[in-house]
Order: C-alpha cells, then sequence, then structure tokens
C-alpha cells in the first residue's frame, strides 16, 4: 500500500483504539505498558493506513500529506468486469507496481432515465472504490462526464440527444444543466462515502472532461466558454483534491491539463506550476470487427515510461492496465470488438500478460529507487551522442539518480558515463538509481514469456435435461418473424433515420415494403436476375426478399457507411423486401471521412483531430438507409427509396425478453435435428457450467453474427467477421522506434474476435441457460467453451542482462559479486514443468515456440534445464555457475532459450 508520511501533530489513537478497556490496573508498570503497546498499535495504523488527508501539487509532482509523490496508476474500468473479479485485478496492479486505480465514471450506464439513477451490479462504483481502498491504492476518479472509450456514444446517455436544444459538449444551456446534475451527483455519492482524500479516503485526483482540447476550435468562442465552464464547475464541487483535464492546453490556473499519448516525455504542462502527468499511456490498442489483432512490445512500453520520467514526469497511467470487456451492447466505436483486452498488461480473462505485465513490474520497481532523487532534485542533461543522454538527478544529501537513454531506432551504443563505459541497445534506456549500477534497462526482457491457449471444452447438458443431439443436448429454437409483418410500428414514405427511430433500445430496425413485377417482365436483356442496389449511412445490413437471406453487408471502423449490390429473385407478381438494418455500438467519435461531409453539410470549420481523441458532433451521426433500387428490369431501375415502407423496432424476440433469466413466455420448438445455417433464429440449450476454475470463452467461430446470453447475462455482440489477409502480420516486432496502430499485428485473414469472455460468476453448477440469437446462420453444434490455460512458458536472458535484487537493492549494490544474470521460470498455482521443449545455451535465436540453435549450443543444455526444473512449479538456472560456468565459446555474450510445458 502507499507509504504514508506521518502525521507531524497528532498522535490521537485510532477509534478502535480509543475504547475503554473492560478493567481497570492499579499498577503503574501495566499502566505504562498498555500505553505504550496502544502507542505502537497506533504508529502501526498510521503507517498502513490508505487515508490521505491533503493531497497538493508543486510544479514537480503531487503532494500527498506533505510528501511529493512519484505515482504508477492503471487503468481498470469497473463495467468492463464483473464485481467477483475486481478483487483480484487490484490485486494484481498492486502487485505489478502500481500505487493507484484509474476509472473512467460511466454516465450512461448510472443515469438510465434523467433522475433515475443505478449503481448495480458491474456499475457498482461504491464497491469498486471500496475494493481500490482496502486494497491500500489511491484512484484517480475520471468523471467526465464524458469518456470516449470506445463505449457506446462516448457513455453520454442517448436519451440526452433528444432533449431540445442539446448539444453535446458544447456551450448549450441543457447540456451543462444536465451534466453538472450528474457530476453533482457522482460527486456527493462520493462525498457521502468519504472517499475523497480530504476526507481520509483513496480519491487524489479527479477529472472533468475529456480530450476537449483537440476539438474545442470546432465549437468556434462557446467551446472556450464550454471548457472554462466545465473547469469552475468542477472547482465549485469543493472536493479537496486536484481536478485535471486531460489533452486540455487551456486549462486554467487551477485545474492540471495532462497528456494522452502512446509518449509523453515532451509533454510540458501549460503552467511552470503544474507537474507533468501522463493520464493515457496506451500499452496497446483497441480492435474493431474485420480488422487484425495489434500488439505493442513492452520493450517499447518501458521505453516511453522510462522516458517519461527522465523528463520530469511524476505520475503516469496506463490505458489500459486490464482492458476487460464490452459486455451487451456497450461497445461504441461503432464496431469496436466485445472484447476490450487492448493486449493489457493484465488480460481479457484476468491474467497476467507475460513478459509485459513483469517487465513493467521491475521497471515500476527501479523508478521508485529514484524517487528521492527525482522528486527532490533539477535534472542535468548531458549529450552523449547525436542521440544519446544522460539525465542526472542529484543533490546535496548525496542521492543520485540517472538515465541513460538511446533514442537511435536502428543502432546499439556504448557511452562513456561518469568515467564508465555502459553498453545501451537502440531504443532503450537504462536506469541506474546511484548514478552507477543498471538496475534495469528498457529492451532486456528478463521475465519469462506465457504462451496461453484456449482449451476447448464442450457444453454438457444438464442431468436433469438430457436431450437428442450426439452430446446429449436438447437444443430449443426460436424463429424470428421476417419483417414487420402487420405490426409495424409505423408507416412512412421514404426511410426514417436508424438512431432516431430506435433511440439505442436495440440493434435492429425493420425496413419492409412491397412491390409489383409484371408477368411478362424478362428482368434484363441478358436474361440475369435484377440488382438489388442499396446505400446505407451505416452500420450493417440484411437483405430478405419473400423472406429469404440473400445478402448482408456492413461499413467498417473507418468508415460506417457502405454501398451493397446483390442479384435477387424477383418473382412475377408481388415481392416484399425486408431489410434489417443494425448497428453495431453507437459513434464515440467523428471520423475523418464523417467530419469532412459534415463540415461541409453544416459549414463548421475543420481541425484535425489526434488519432484517439473523440470528435465534435458525434451525436449528429445518424445511420440506416438512405437508397434502395431495383436495376436490370426491361423498364430500366426502379428507385424503391420513396416507396412506403413499414418500419418495426427490434425483434420479436427482444420484445418477449427471451433472453432473460426466469421468462418463459415463448413457445420453444424441439426439433429432431437441429437447423443450421438458418438465419433470424434464436437457439436455447440448458447445461452444467465447465469443470475447473480457469477462465472461460465461448467458442463462436462456426457461428455468424448475433447476441449471446447466459442466465440473462448478456454476454455481448459476436462476428465471426475475419481481417483482410492483405493486412500487415507478423509473428514476431521489432520495437525499436515509434509505435503506432499498424505497426505489430496478428491474425489476418482470421475472424477478429472468436472466444467471448464469460465470467464464472454467472454460472451455476447446472441448469444453465445459454441463448443465441443468430442472425445470419452458423451451426450451434459446433458452439463449445473453453479454458484460458497458460500451456508453455519460455524465457529468453543473456548474461549481460542486468540482475540486480530490486527487492533489496542497498544489500545488492553493497554485495561483491558480480550481478549475474539468471533464467527464472515459473507455471502457474497447480500445475508443474512437465517437459522441456527446447533448451540452448551459446546463442540461439528465434521467439517463443520457435526458438532455435545458434552455431553456438551447449550440448547439455536439455538435460541440465531439466534437472532443475523437471516436475516443479518454478526453477531458477543462474549463469556462470553449474554446468554452465566453464568457458564456452570464448568472446561471445552468452544466452539461454528455454521452453517448457506446465500441466
Amino acid at each position: 500500500m502507499p507509504h504514508q508520511k506521518m502525521p507531524a501533530v497528532s498522535l490521537a489513537l485510532p477509534p478502535t483504539l480509543n475504547t475503554p478497556f473492560p478493567f481497570e490496573s492499579s499498577s503503574m508498570a501495566v499502566e505504562m505498558t498498555t500505553f505504550c503497546l496502544l502507542l505502537l498499535l497506533s504508529f502501526f495504523f498510521l503507517l498502513t493506513s490508505t487515508s490521505a488527508e491533503n493531497v497538493t501539487y508543486d510544479h514537480r509532482s503531487l503532494i500527498i500529506d506533505g510528501r511529493r509523490r512519484l505515482l504508477i496508476s492503471a487503468s481498470i474500468h469497473y463495467p468492463r468486469s464483473v464485481p467477483s473479479m475486481w478483487p483480484g485485478l487490484v490485486r494484481s496492479a498492486k502487485e505489478g507496481g502500481a500505487d493507484v486505480i484509474e476509472t473512467y465514471v460511466f454516465w450512461n450506464g448510472h443515469e438510465l432515465s434523467p433522475g433515475n439513477y443505478s449503481f448495480e451490479d458491474r456499475f457498482d462504483l461504491v464497491k469498486f472504490v471500496n475494493i481500490v481502498k482496502d486494497a491500500g491504492m489511491y484512484l484517480i476518479l475520471r468523471v467526465g462526464p464524458f469518456v470516449a472509450a470506445e463505449w457506446n456514444f462516448g457513455g453520454i446517455p442517448v436519451w440526452l440527444h433528444y432533449i431540445p436544444g442539446v448539444v453535446f459538449r458544447s456551450n448549450s444551456e441543457q447540456f451543462k444543466s444536465h451534466m453538472q446534475s450528474f457530476m453533482t451527483y457522482i460527486v456527493n455519492t462520493m462525498k457521502r462515502h468519504k472517499f475523497f482524500a480530504s476526507q481520509g479516503g483513496p480519491i487524489i485526483l479527479a477529472q472533468v472532461e475529456n480530450e476537449y482540447g483537440d476539438i474545442e476550435k470546432v465549437y468556434g468562442d462557446g467551446g472556450k466558454l464550454y471548457a472554462m465552464w466545465a473547469a469552475d464547475m468542477a472547482l465549485s464541487q469543493d472536493i479537496g483534491v486536484p481536478w485535471i483535464m486531460c489533452q486540455q492546453y487551456d486549462a486554467p490556473a487551477h485545474v492540471i491539463n495532462t497528456c494522452n499519448s502512446f509518449y509523453c516525455d515532451q509533454f510540458v504542462p501549460n503552467s511552470p506550476n503544474k507537474p507533468m502527468i501522463w493520464t493515457e499511456n496506451w500499452p496497446g490498442w483497441f480492435q474493431t470487427f474485420g480488422t487484425s489483432n495489434p500488439h505493442r512490445p513492452p520493450e517499447d512500453i518501458a521505453f516511453s515510461v522510462a522516458r517519461f520520467f527522465q523528463k520530469g514526469g511524476s505520475l503516469q497511467n496506463y490505458y489500459m492496465y486490464h482492458g476487460g470487456t464490452n459486455f451487451g451492447r456497450t461497445s461504441g466505436g461503432p464496431f469496436i470488438t466485445t472484447s476490450y483486452d487492448y493486449d493489457a498488461p493484465i488480460d481479457e480473462y484476468g491474467l497476467m500478460r507475460l513478459p509485459k505485465w513483469a517487465h513493467l513490474k521491475d521497471l515500476h520497481k527501479s523508478i521508485k529507487l529514484c524517487e528521492r532523487a527525482l522528486l527532490y532534485s533539477d535534472p542535468t542533461h548531458l549529450l552523449l551522442g547525436p542521440l544519446q543522454e544522460a539525465s542526472v538527478y542529484a543533490d546535496s544529501s548525496g542521492t543520485c539518480a540517472a538515465f541513460l537513454a538511446n533514442m537511435d531506432d536502428t543502432n546499439e551504443k556504448w557511452i562513456v558515463f561518469q568515467n564508465r563505459s555502459f553498453h545501451l541497445p537502440a531504443w532503450s534506456v537504462s536506469i541506474l538509481p546511484d548514478c552507477k549500477t543498471v538496475a534495469f534497462n528498457t529492451a532486456k526482457v528478463r521475465s519469462q514469456i506465457s504462451m496461453v491457449d484456449m482449451v476447448p471444452e464442450s457444453l454438457v447438458a444438464s442431468k436433469t435435461n438430457q436431450g437428442k443431439d450426439s452430446k446429449g443436448l436438447q437444443w430449443h429454437i426460436y424463429k424470428e418473424k421476417t419483417g414487420t409483418a402487420e405490426n409495424a410500428d409505423f408507416v412512412r414514405h421514404g426511410f426514417a433515420d436508424h438512431l432516431n427511430t430506435t433511440k439505442d433500445t436495440t440493434d435492429y430496425l425493420w425496413y419492409s415494403t412491397r412491390f409489383h413485377v409484371d408477368e411478362g417482365e424478362k428482368f434484363s436483356k441478358n436474361g440475369g436476375q435484377p440488382i438489388l442496389l442499396l446505400e446505407s449511412k451505416g452500420h450493417a445490413v440484411h437483405v430478405f426478399v419473400n423472406e429469404k437471406l440473400i445478402a448482408s453487408s456492413s461499413g467498417n471502423g473507418s468508415d460506417i457507411t457502405f454501398k451493397l449490390e446483390a442479384h435477387v429473385p424477383l418473382r412475377a407478381g408481388k415481392n416484399d423486401i425486408s431489410l434489417l438494418s443494425m448497428t453495431v455500438g453507437l459513434q464515440e467519435n467523428y471520423q475523418e471521412g464523417l467530419w469532412c461531409r459534415f463540415k461541409l453539410e453544416r459549414g463548421k470549420s475543420s481541425h484535425r483531430m489526434n488519432v484517439k481523441n473523440a470528435g465534435p458532433f458525434y451525436e449528429w451521426v445518424g445511420a440506416g438507409l438512405t437508397s434502395v433500387k431495383i436495376a436490370g428490369l426491361d423498364n430500366g431501375t426502379i428507385d424503391l427509396s420513396s416507396n412506403t415502407w413499414k418500419h418495426k423496432i427490434g425483434l420479436e424476440g427482444e420484445h418477449l425478453k427471451i433472453y432473460s433469466n426466469g421468462i418463459d413466455n415463448v413457445k420453444w420448438i424441439t426439433p429432431s435435428l437441429l437447423p443450421k445455417d438458418q438465419a433470424l433464429t434464436w437457439y436455447k440449450v440448458n447445461m452444467d457450467a465447465p469443470k475447473g476454475t480457469e477462465p472461460v470463452g465461448l467458442d463462436m467461430k462456426y457461428m455468424g453474427k448475433g447476441q449471446a446470453w447466459l442466465n440473462g447475462f448478456a454476454i455481448g455482440r459476436y462476428w465471426s467477421r475475419k481481417s483482410s489477409l492483405n493486412d500487415k502480420c507478423s509473428s514476431s516486432c521489432n520495437y525499436k522506434g515509434k509505435f503506432f496502430p499498424d505497426k505489430c499485428r496478428t491474425g489476418c485473414g482470421e475472424p477478429t474476435q472468436r472466444w467471448y469472455h464469460v465470467p464464472l460468476s454467472w454460472f451455476k453448477p447446472t441448469g444453465n441457460v445459454l441463448v443465441i440469437f443468430e442472425e445470419k446462420g452458423g451451426d450451434p453444434t459446433k458452439i463449445t467453451f473453453s479454458r484460458r490455460r497458460v500451456s508453455n512458458i519460455c524465457s529468453f536472458v543473456s548474461e549481460d542482462y542486468p540482475f540486480v535484487d530490486l527487492e533489496n537493492w542497498e544489500n545488492a549494490i553493497r554485495s561483491t559479486s558480480d550481478g549475474r544474470a539468471t533464467l527464472h521460470l515459473a507455471c502457474p498455482a497447480s500445475t508443474s514443468i512437465s517437459s522441456i521443449r527446447f533448451a540452448s545455451y551459446g546463442n540461439p535465436s528465434g521467439v517463443c515456440g520457435s526458438y532455435q540453435q545458434g552455431i553456438c549450443h551447449h550440448p547439455a543444455s536439455t538435460l541440465i534445464v531439466e534437472r532443475v526444473c523437471l516436475q516443479k512449479t518454478q526453477c531458477t538456472i543462474p549463469f556462470l555457475e553449474g554446468d554452465f560456468s566453464k568457458v564456452f565459446c570464448p568472446g561471445m555474450t552468452k544466452s539461454l532459450a528455454v521452453e517448457a510445458v506446465c500441466s
């Protein structure tokens, strides 16, 4: 837990120790012993307390109870996991070296309608803050209330858009009124539970607005007025801790402006009285359906963090440290996947991602060893080469820390610093907490790599519900009605906007019309089928002609609009066309193409936005059909756009809530042969929970597109949409040089998302009900659960890697023995190392899963490692000792690479 400076003037005992004893002693010795005991307990309480009663700041850092603090923060969004996971996630963040947990507050998850607030289940913010507090950590509360975050509608309630006069994030009085009401409600809730540091709680910072500085000018003079109003309104809440505004270049004097980016070492606050704070360091990137998987190497993340603190940073937050899951319909974008894994140090399922988590843990320890020097002395920056530099922090007491940086993204360098030679790999920073000893180099990963598999496990029928398929499962189906039938919600000429019609109560909106084809129609001069020409503002559509699915199309994460051309099997006489328009998460930013179009339509001026920033006026982006034509007829092309169209909001199954636990008001059919590849079909099956305690994913590889529920809990949208084979993917990633989202990708030509996280707390031992709504068609008999399991572990360590005991730094640097590189392997609890798949001491190469021997290879490498590690949960192999201590390949820097199997 964070170390607290002891109060200078008060020795008052904690309330639990101030109560009188049940007896009194006349012995002075007993009284004195009791007093001393209580005093010691009081000191212990003060030293271990998580409270912080005074948070201020100066140009260098936050000052908590009179002490400057260097802080590592970890973003964990409470709605993107479940309450049963929160303690473990917070514990893993703390173990990884974080002092602070950061979260947004999600307005649309809390204020369901004006004045109607909810804090249930995944949105139990109070419970989440208490867990952080109990873990002995601080909290940054980003109230917003706009969050962006690839979250539906940027976190602002959809109902707010339909209140007359409201323009989001503007000087609109109606918007400001509702925003202030929500923020005041949240602040008062936090005050009521004494959560602010000024009350002894864990919240040390709060945020108002979010990344507004990049779009402020778009709103004209009103943008500046709104930003200043938001800051003044926040300050008026009197919470007793500082407010921040990220990416707000003109933040007023009493609000700290902060940086969001992949790199923030060049960031300068807008006042010399404010500290450097990095609110979003992106350790990965989000995914959209239809794209490959982005990854950011741990070496580059560590480089960015080390450079930030080298240049005077004092608080750095990982966005995300645990990304989690966009359950239900919470993902935005649009087209953001249900998974929000973000390639974060803790993965979507709650497992530590190695080596990223462990490499950053060592980084945090090394930086913390420099805290006193960094925060209480001014740096001296020394140029050691064209792209090499040292930053030295030293004070008169002898405290000294140094950072040696090589910004060359190609060449390693040897540099001389304080009469010593130091080797700097390309694109790396070495941290010297005593200005002499390298504790950590960002490019040298000492921690192991964990290879994680999704191990399939078939659905198992509940004992009380043995069924008819080959697995004993009894599937039930409910066929969704195609089109509007006789139950249209309204009829109009032309198309109603999808979002204005559904108001995001559902993803689905039906448009249906009927037209006549003459008996003698030959359809085209060439005798082929006519062609349906369709245009949509977004996001996706299924085309049904005479109740048969004939085509589907969609936009994507960079352009939600799309066009469709498809042959249609018309018949003489009446033909019914039913178009199921779909959203895939509401807009939370304005993509560049849409912004240009919006600018032309509304006459607004343009302002280029940061790649991650949410754009202006995003709430005005519509969705749904704009044009439908039939081409290839004898009489040419028929435009159906102005036809009479019936509109129906949502699905019949949604209206009946057939996915809800305990509701069974539908006549499910139990077919003797389960239909496959059938569109618009609800499937239900009753089964037992998967065995074991490992995290669980639902494998939907053989399904098309739709949504899934377990016991009434919304798992989320699934979609087997594949990424392009033309994407640039690679099995390895060069960490050197500046990172960008398309730099390191995997999974080209594969479904963007195959597995969907199902929290263990959602399962019952037996009698679990899985409900699937399939839009296009798939094979539900191939649906399985998969256990997320660490199968293999690897480690690659060279003898020139820094090796010091960061936990016992003072003893380590006093040791007369050389720092010796050591390889560590550890399997998950309840498993052990069952075999060694690869081992080579010499100059091996490759990556985990495909290591290769080099020209220098110790022939007994495998035997040596097996003798030390087999059948053990963990093992340690030091270099230059035992079997590897003999002279071998002289003049060469040796490495040891090992891949082991855990079972």
